[in-house]
C-alpha cells in the first residue's frame, strides 16, 4: 500500500472539510493508518507460522489455521482503510472537474468573463451531494466491517488456546494464538477508532443537512414563494442564486445542471 499516495490524497480533501471533517481525517492518521503501520503489522507477522497445535498430522495445521482465522486482521483492516478514504478521492476528482471547466470557460470567454463558480471549492450543488454521499459511503464501510470482523471471528476477543476437530485432525488438537493480549488490544483499539469516525461522519452529515435546510428556510422566509415566481427584482434575485446554489444567476440559466 502506498501510504504516501494515501497521505497527499486525504490532504487534499482535508481543505474542502469542515471542523467534523478534519478531525475525522485525525483520527484516521494518527490512530488507524500510523498504528496499523507501525505496530499491528509488526504484532501479527506471520499469523500462519506462529499458530500451533498439539499435533503432526499433516494438513491439521492449515485446516484449524483456515478455519479460524478465514480472512487476516490486518487485511481486513488494509482493505477497509483502502475503501474509507476513497470517498475523498471522489471529492477531489469533482473540485478538479470544476477547476478545469472554470479554466476552459476562461480560455474561451477571456479573463474577464463571468465565473462559472463563485468557489469551485465550496460545497454548493453538485460538489455538496458528491460529499455527502461520500460521507455515507464512508459510513457505511466502517460499519460494514466492524459487522464483518465480529461476525467472522465471532467477536472481538483473542483466546490463547482454541480447539480445533476439523478433518484430517485424528481428534480434537490444542492450538496455539501467539500475542493474544496484543492482537485483542489491537482489534478492540481499531474497532473502537472505526466507531469514533463513524459518529463523527454521521455529525458532519447532520451538520450539512442541518445547514441547507436553514439556508432553504432561511431564504423562503425571506422570500415567500416570490423566488420562484419571478418577481424578485433582478439584483436580489441574482443575490439569492449566487448565495444558496454557488453560481451567478446567468450561468444559472445556461446550465442543464449543476455538477
Amino acid at each position: 500500500m502506498n501510504w504516501a499516495f494515501l497521505q497527499g490524497l486525504l490532504s487534499g480533501v482535508n481543505k474542502y472539510s469542515t471542523a467534523f471533517g478534519r478531525v475525522w481525517l485525525s483520527v484516521v492518521f494518527l490512530f488507524r493508518v500510523m498504528v496499523f503501520v507501525v505496530a499491528a503489522e509488526k504484532v501479527w507477522g506471520d499469523e500462519q507460522k506462529d499458530f500451533a497445535c498439539n499435533t503432526a498430522q499433516p494438513g491439521c495445521h492449515n485446516v484449524c489455521y483456515d478455519h479460524f482465522f478465514p480472512v487476516s486482521h490486518i487485511r481486513l483492516w488494509a482493505l477497509q482503510l483502502i475503501f474509507v478514504t476513497c470517498p475523498s478521492f471522489l471529492v477531489v476528482l469533482h473540485v478538479a472537474y470544476r477547476e478545469e471547466r472554470e479554466r476552459k470557460h476562461r480560455i474561451k470567454h477571456g479573463e474577464g468573463c463571468q465565473r462559472l463558480y463563485a468557489n469551485t471549492g465550496k460545497k454548493r450543488g453538485g460538489l455538496w451531494w458528491t460529499y455527502v454521499l461520500s460521507l455515507v459511503f464512508k459510513m457505511g464501510v466502517d460499519v460494514t466491517f466492524v459487522y464483518l470482523l465480529y461476525h467472522i471471528y465471532e467477536g472481538y476477543d483473542f483466546p490463547s488456546l482454541v480447539k480445533c476437530s476439523e478433518e484430517p485432525c485424528p481428534n480434537v488438537v490444542d492450538c496455539f494464538i501467539s500475542r493474544p493480549t496484543e492482537k485483542r488490544i489491537f482489534t478492540i483499539f481499531m474497532v473502537v477508532t472505526s466507531v469514533v469516525c463513524i459518529l463523527l461522519s454521521l455529525c458532519e452529515t447532520l451538520y450539512l443537512v442541518g445547514k441547507r435546510c436553514f439556508e432553504s428556510a432561511c431564504m423562503l422566509t425571506l422570500y415567500p414563494l416570490d423566488l420562484f415566481a419571478g418577481k424578485l427584482w433582478p439584483d436580489k434575485q441574482h443575490c439569492v442564486f449566487e448565495k444558496f446554489m454557488g453560481v451567478r444567476m446567468p450561468t444559472f440559466r445556461m446550465m442543464q445542471s449543476l455538477v
